[in-house]
């Protein structure tokens, strides 16, 4: 993992330095566009929808042949192996990588994400548009903040009771805990909603969600046992949650965090926050695109399949800037991000000055 020492910088005007930033991330751009890695690729996202289509209508046919079987945990964990894939096509759908216009983005997005997978669209797209404009920045990014487990060593010194004991070990305890995170995104997809002023665009998520999640429960009980039908729910999100929590999860845990009143440019902030996971087209087609978790927040809107040629137009720049540019193999990402919580989570034994909040203070 690289580690930066570079501190943030105030600045009240552009001076030299943030023109040159600005410039150095134009230029960049230049050489994307000019490449035409920001065109649409719509072959690929048409047959990719068409492949798991087809896996969905296959799992459904071996749901119903089966029966009442114990095999049918294999089909649950099929099904949450492929609602991670369509989760992912959604993600892409929300940053207007998949179609040209951005309504029909938005009405893709919403038709993947409430009516598939059966998350909230607009939830995701608030919570996530925060998290890529200000990564790792404490007090903006959604994805740092305090919940069952802490990122940050003020949040971890901060707890209490029960999960003051989790929090110690909640490197160890981060994995198992998202055999959870499933259950997490439905019950905090609807409870959101629920919260959210009233209009169309709610009223319509909520009825979709809705008649999802009860034709889901109406299948399960009606074909399954109760025994069988709580157990093939239960593996289906779990495996949804781990497989959704492992793509996400490599890209910034354990990169540098910024304070608060931090300031860095556009180009350094992506890059100097992010870490690309190595493994090619298959790793490519495993975390759905988000291996290249530094081009895909340089350029949000790029397709997924012109990733790896931007990653190397982007390693050469961030070379001839002198940018530190992370990357690394999937195993050891998990070892980074486990260490880091286990770092962060000992400030819950007593008093811990964070060395990257302390690297990242403006002098």
């Amino acid at each position: 993992m690289t580690v930066v020492s570079t501190p943030a910088r105030r600045s009240e005007r552009p001076g030299p330095n943030r023109t040159a930033a600005v410039g150095s991330y134009s230029a960049l751009s230049q050489l994307i566009r000019d490449a035409g890695l920001l065109r649409r690729s719509y072959r690929f996202y048409a047959t990719l929808l068409t492949v798991l289509a087809l896996c969905l209508a296959g799992l459904g046919a071996g749901f119903v042949l089966l029966g009442d079987s114990w095999f049918q945990l294999l089909i649950a964990a099929g099904l949450g192996v492929v609602l991670t894939q369509v989760a992912f096509v959604a993600h892409e759908a929300s940053h207007r990588q998949v179609l040209a216009s951005g309504r029909a983005n938005d009405v893709l997005g919403r038709v993947l994400a409430n009516g598939v997978v059966g998350i909230s669209h607009s939830w995701w797209v608030t919570k996530h548009n925060r998290h890529h404009a200000n990564p790792n920045q404490v007090g903006k990014d959604p994805d740092i903040e305090q919940d069952t487990v802490s990122f940050l060593e003020g949040d971890a010194a901060a707890r209490r009771g029960p999960l003051r004991v989790l929090t110690r070990v909640q490197g160890y305890a981060f994995f198992p805990l998202l055999t959870l995170e499933g259950l997490n995104l439905h019950v905090t997809s609807m409870r959101t909603l629920l919260a959210a002023p009233r209009g169309r665009q709610r009223t319509v998520e909520l009825a979709i969600l809705g008649a999802r999640l009860g034709a889901y429960l109406a299948v399960l009980v009606v074909v399954l046992p109760p025994g069988l039908a709580a157990a093939f729910l239960g593996v289906q999100l779990a495996v949804f949650g781990v497989y959704m929590g492992a793509s996400f999860a490599p890209n910034h845990k354990g990169m540098p965090v910024v304070p608060e009143d931090g300031r860095l440019d556009f180009l350094r902030k992506q890059v100097l926050t992010s870490r690309n996971i190595r493994g090619g087209r298959a790793m490519t087609a495993l975390m759905g695109g988000l291996n290249h978790q530094v081009e895909h927040h340089l350029f949000p809107s790029m397709p997924r399949p012109h990733l790896a040629q931007a990653r190397e137009l982007v390693r050469a720049h961030c070379a001839r800037e002198s940018i530190p540019y992370t990357e690394t193999g999937l195993v050891r990402s998990y070892a980074i991000v486990v260490a880091y919580l286990n770092r962060v989570g000992l400030a819950a034994r007593g008093p811990f000055e964070c060395p990257m909040l302390a690297a990242y203070r403006p002098s």
